[in-house]
């Protein structure tokens, strides 16, 4: 069997800028920690997800792990300021209607991953709430798409850094690797592959939960008083 083709990130000159622009900024204005990076795979596809409270939390990403970084966002960001919203277009990210279907961006996703690529989606597929959310279908159509292994990240202190500037602070980003799981397959068709989808996304939170504070679980917490107050959070603001 043939190797597939090695992946050749686009933008590198752009992106080795930008990659050393995030780390000037995060050692400046914050205490940044990467806890559990032994977990990150030496070589091979890595499909990497992670809770979504911050528009900056790509940013994270790309500091906490090396080498180069693909990513699945939306084609608008509505909760970031209208001064960085080109930042992911200079980057080059794989743009999704958060209201549609983005089949083509998700197979250039998938192509990423095929060729052994790395690449980052955040499942809830927003930053519109500061806990846990049911994930949209994207995160766990990648993963069985690819048959890759997926990394789960927790990221926390994110929403604390413009605050703690504007006090002069410096606000601690702790971004905590869990270990690799997977691959997934999902084998129905119809609605039987929907549920099967949906029961991997949820498992994919699942693991994310385990790497923030428990405060911040959401509707998967094990506390009934948190996912209560976590259901208004849940709906999807562009269903």
């Amino acid at each position: 069997m043939n190797e597939p083709a090695a992946y050749r990130p686009p933008r590198p000159i752009v992106r080795f800028v930008l990659h050393r622009l995030s780390y000037l900024a995060f050692t400046v204005l914050t205490d940044f920690r990467v806890i559990g990076a032994e977990n990150i795979p030496a070589q091979g596809a890595l499909l990497v997800v992670g809770n979504h409270f911050h528009f900056a939390d790509p940013v994270a990403v790309i500091r906490a792990i090396p080498g180069s970084m693909e990513f699945v966002g939306g084609f608008q960001m509505p909760n970031a300021p209208a001064s960085v919203t080109w930042l992911p277009k200079l980057w080059s990210i794989h743009t999704v209607r958060r209201a549609g279907v983005s089949r083509d961006a998700l197979r250039g996703a998938a192509q990423v991953l095929a060729q052994n690529g790395r690449l980052t989606i955040f499942p809830e597929g927003g930053s519109w709430a500061s806990v846990l959310r049911p994930p949209r279908p994207g995160a766990a159509y990648l993963a069985v798409e690819s048959g890759a292994m997926v990394l789960p990240l927790g990221i926390d202190g994110m929403t604390n850094i413009f605050p703690f500037v504007r006090r002069g602070r410096r606000a601690t980003i702790t971004v905590r690797i869990g270990r690799p799981f997977g691959p997934f397959q999902a084998d129905g068709v119809g609605r039987a592959r929907r549920e099967q989808l949906r029961q991997i996304g949820d498992e994919i939170m699942r693991r994310i939960a385990a790497l923030i504070p428990a405060d911040r679980h959401g509707v998967y917490s094990a506390d009934p008083q948190i996912r209560a107050a976590a259901q208004e959070a849940a709906k999807y603001p562009w269903d």
